[in-house]
């Protein structure tokens, strides 16, 4: 069931929680978020295709119900998990965040998707679904950094993940290939041993 945050506080150097804009809440995705989830995906996959490891078409032809997996380990603070921004009943951004199971990378997590509704932009909501999935990772036991990769020409995207302390530390030259172009995508990490 879609809730909200609770998780113990371990980290006392942690001082408050992110705080979302007035009108935002801020809250796991559950079963029942999926339908909404699902049409804000497709809506910003089909006007920014470059934006997205994942193809519209492809993207279009799935049920709701395939995303489940993305909420599996959310109710018992496992992995993954989705966060998501909601302005009364209507969802206006969403970010995803999993982790390895291998052993020798289980310190990793990974932002693999975020997404605001072009009409909820610049209000704030995407720093603060970030700031709280940073939060969320450091009161989970072991994890250590969180790495994304988001299109080089996507500036806005870049620029709030750098104010919320992420560095570049690489880029994967041709790492998307849309009708006979290629895109790069940077590769950015944030440390979390100065956010404990």
């Amino acid at each position: 069931m879609p809730g909200d945050l609770t998780h113990p506080l371990p980290h006392a150097a942690v001082s408050a929680r992110p705080v979302a804009p007035a009108g935002i809440h801020i809250r796991l995705m559950g079963p029942p978020d999926l339908a909404a989830y699902k049409a804000l995906r497709d809506l910003l996959l089909a006007t920014h295709p470059e934006a997205f490891t994942s193809d519209a078409e492809t993207e279009l032809r799935r049920p709701p119900e395939t995303y489940l997996a993305r909420v599996a380990g959310a109710a018992d603070g496992g992995w993954p998990f989705t966060l998501t921004a909601w302005q009364g009943e209507r969802l206006c951004g969403a970010i995803t965040c999993e982790r390895d199971a291998r052993a020798k990378v289980r310190h990793v997590a990974h932002v693999v998707g975020m997404m605001v509704h072009p009409e909820a932009r610049r209000r704030g909501i995407g720093g603060a679904l970030l700031a709280t999935c940073v939060d969320v990772c450091v009161h989970r036991p072991g994890i250590e950094m969180i790495r994304l990769s988001v299109t080089s020409a996507n500036a806005a995207a870049i620029r709030l993940y750098e104010r919320a302390g992420f560095v570049r530390y690489g880029r994967l030259e041709r790492a998307l290939r849309m009708g006979g172009h290629y895109h790069p995508k940077d590769m950015l990490v944030l440390n979390l041993d100065s956010k404990a």
